[in-house]
């Protein structure tokens, strides 16, 4: 009997049981170490529950051998009793291999998702994916959203592993016989989250001292909470406003975090693009507010246009 399993297993069921019998849900599954334990605990809690399990293997198509890998992933899901879909997907790279990868990844587990009408689709992200995420997000000096890491809950997407380490889930497959798959893309120092993994943290251990995963995915929870707070907050403002057409004097009062948030929000309902706007795009709308010299309009993504007139801010679309 596996020594690791009962934890995994027990994080995976306190997830399973906000669902109902009969539901369906799908889990995502490379043939990483991660996503095998995930799909192993998911095997026997499920049924339990009288909830009904698909796993979902994505072919990148990116590498050679990978449809051979997705093909091993099925057999691997029909040896534990799950009907598995290969997704194949075209990636086009518009902003990184990585970051183009995961939308392609995203986009085929929302259509495998949506066709089979699952409640919810499971990922096997672990407390060091968040660790790393935590790093990046202050290597680039994002805001407390970004900082706080993967939500546990997001929309459809389930991560009941982030309490869970990366060794605990390899150990669990060696435990189990389960042959896990080396991605190679892990290995690679192009990448900056490999860099992270590889080299940042083991320093930071070593110099600071250990448990730094584990306090960086402490730190991503306590954020969360504060990012979820001020967000309902500048829900709150925007219930009052027009986000085309913002008093420059109102905002001025506000909190920065709030001011923030509510530009952001005023950006994208203005019409830029989902995920373009970065805290440069923000800081130049600011400017207009607190920093108002007579300078000219600023142009954003989508065609967006923010412009002060008579204390107001405008924004349109091109």
């Amino acid at each position: 009997m596996s020594a690791t399993a009962p934890v995994i297993r027990n994080a995976v069921r306190l997830w399973l049981e906000k669902l109902e019998a009969g539901d369906l849900v799908c889990v995502a599954v490379s043939g990483g170490a991660d996503s095998l334990a995930l799909a192993y605990a998911l095997s026997l809690e499920a049924p339990k529950l009288a909830i009904q399990l698909h796993a979902v293997t994505v072919d990148h198509q990116l590498q050679s051998g990978s449809a051979a890998q997705a093909a091993t992933v099925v057999v691997q899901m029909t040896s534990l009793g799950i009907e598995t879909t290969v997704a194949k997907v075209s990636v086009e790279i518009t902003e990184g291999l990585e970051a183009s990868a995961r939308k392609a990844r995203y986009a085929a587990l929302d259509s495998v998702g949506d066709t089979l009408n699952a409640v919810a689709i499971f990922l096997g992200h672990t407390r060091d994916d968040q660790a790393e995420s935590v790093l990046l997000g202050l290597a680039r000096g994002s805001g407390t959203r970004s900082l706080s890491g993967m939500a546990p809950h997001q929309g459809k997407y389930i991560r009941p592993l982030l309490s869970i380490t990366r060794e605990q889930t390899e150990k669990l497959c060696d435990e189990l016989s389960l042959d896990d798959w080396q991605d190679p893309h892990n290995k690679d120092a192009q990448f900056a989250r490999v860099r992270v993994r590889t080299v940042a943290i083991p320093t930071l251990e070593k110099t600071i001292g250990p448990g730094i995963s584990e306090a960086l995915a402490r730190s991503a929870d306590l954020l969360r909470h504060d990012a979820d707070a001020l967000d309902a907050w500048a829900e709150r403002e925007i219930r009052h406003l027009d986000l085309a057409d913002l008093e420059c004097e109102h905002l001025s009062q506000l909190p920065r975090a709030i001011r923030s948030r509510i530009i952001r929000m005023a950006i994208y309902a203005a019409g830029a693009p989902s995920g373009s706007i970065s805290a440069e795009h923000v800081a130049s709308v600011e400017a207009l507010i607190m920093g108002w010299s007579g300078q000219g309009p600023s142009h954003l993504p989508g065609g967006v246009k923010v412009e002060r007139f008579s204390g107001r801010l405008s924004l349109l679309r091109n």
